[in-house]
């Protein structure tokens, strides 16, 4: 029946431009098409995009001969995406969905043990001046190689740190503002009141809420079309253009194993609750083709082992630690990049039970359409400090209408 109703939404879509104004048709990656209502009372561009993967991972032994190796074939991500204003441009919104099994994957009992197929749902009041008010589904403002889409990523996908970190997507407020210090020195304050269990939460709010806050600096003004949130310098910024932010989320009674993702950790009683605190320093420097992204993270947790009634220890545990991560790439006049990134994790090994890991990451990239249709490679290797070493080659074709 879902998938029913989901056709029938996407065929409607095609019909809709009869009642509606239909701009001429953009540009390949700047949508799908463009609508005006016939008022001009909202606008909606709808786009469409996906990423074809191929994964080979091996194991190396003690000899230095990689075995165990493991091949995969997937369509890594497959959304839509409709964005525009509803009755004034100072009223915005964006709806994404995401179609592949890796988007919708994550069913429980608190999503009603259906597919996840929204992303973000969220609209955005520029009610004031520099201030604007954010009510929806959509990302926190965490860490930056979070909140860069993951179209626009300089390597095939984020690193360690942002999937052992990162404080994803949740439902709730935001509220954002920036203000100049000075002729080209820029501050922007983002703050968030959210659910604090994750996208697509059904079942009511389960432990407490989470609270996040980011200040970032721009010293020598803004990056060209928000280079700061986006891989690589394809706009070859003509003067050297930094971003620096910290971060600090509080995610008060959390309930799962890493703030708002991770698997529920379960007690005798129910769900075993504890708060969960997230730290981030991170920021992005660009300069004629060059850009350099850092970012470190911390976690700690109020009582990161999950206990129940009498004491007793569960099994489960918050992620607790920190990692660094550092990527940097150079972008040539043809329009191929080669990139590097290295990653060092240090989980809490007494109480997560997971040693401390390194991967070292070299990237390259053709960019024939910018972010829209690229076609990007990787070579991983990660080194674990149990003996482990692991190596992984990925190849991925993005394709963005």
């Amino acid at each position: 029946m879902k998938l029913q109703l989901l056709f029938f939404f996407l065929i409607s879509l095609f019909y809709f431009p009869l009642q509606a104004q239909e701009t001429n048709a953009p540009a390949f990656g700047k949508g799908l098409f463009n609508l005006v209502g016939k008022d001009s009372s909202f606008t909606m561009k709808i786009a469409a995009r996906m990423q074809i993967l191929a994964i080979s991972e091996g194991q190396d032994d003690s000899d230095g001969i990689f075995s165990d190796n493991e091949t995969n074939f997937l369509v890594r991500r497959a959304r839509l995406k409709f964005d525009g204003y509803a009755y004034s441009p100072k009223l915005r919104y964006k709806l994404e969905l995401g179609l592949s099994n890796r988007d919708i994957s994550g069913v429980s009992d608190f999503t009603r043990n259906t597919p996840r197929y929204i992303l973000d749902a969220v609209v955005m009041w520029n009610f004031y001046e520099n201030f604007e008010l954010w009510f929806g589904q959509t990302k926190l403002p965490g860490n930056i190689e979070r909140v860069i889409s993951s179209g626009n990523l300089q390597q095939v996908d984020r690193s360690l740190v942002n999937s052992r970190f990162n404080i994803d997507r949740d439902m709730g407020f935001q509220l954002r503002h920036h203000f100049d210090l000075s002729d080209s020195f820029v501050v922007r304050e983002k703050i968030a009141f959210s659910q604090g269990e994750g996208r697509n939460i059904t079942d009511g709010n389960l432990g407490g809420y989470q609270y996040t806050g980011r200040l970032e600096f721009l010293p020598f003004g803004e990056f060209v079309s928000d280079g700061d949130y986006s891989g690589s310098d394809l706009k070859r910024e003509e003067k050297p253009k930094l971003m620096f932010a910290v971060n600090y989320d509080i995610n008060s009674d959390a309930v799962k194993t890493r703030s708002n993702l991770g698997s529920y950790m379960l007690n005798d009683t129910g769900l075993y609750e504890t708060t969960i605190n997230t730290f981030f320093f991170d920021g992005m420097f660009k300069y004629n083709g060059f850009s350099f992204m850092w970012e470190y993270a911390d976690r700690d947790a109020d009582d990161p082992i999950a206990k129940n009634s009498d004491g007793t220890e569960t099994g489960d545990v918050v992620w607790v630690g920190n990692g660094i991560n550092l990527q940097s790439g150079y972008l040539f006049p043809s329009n191929w990049e080669v990139s590097g990134r290295y990653t060092n994790i240090k989980l809490d090994e007494g109480i997560t039970g997971r040693a401390p890991e390194s991967q070292y990451t070299f990237g390259v990239s053709k960019y024939i359409v910018g972010h829209k249709l690229k076609v990007q490679s990787d070579l991983s290797y990660l080194s674990i400090d149990n003996g482990t070493n692991e190596v992984m080659f990925r190849l991925q074709l993005d394709v963005h209408f």
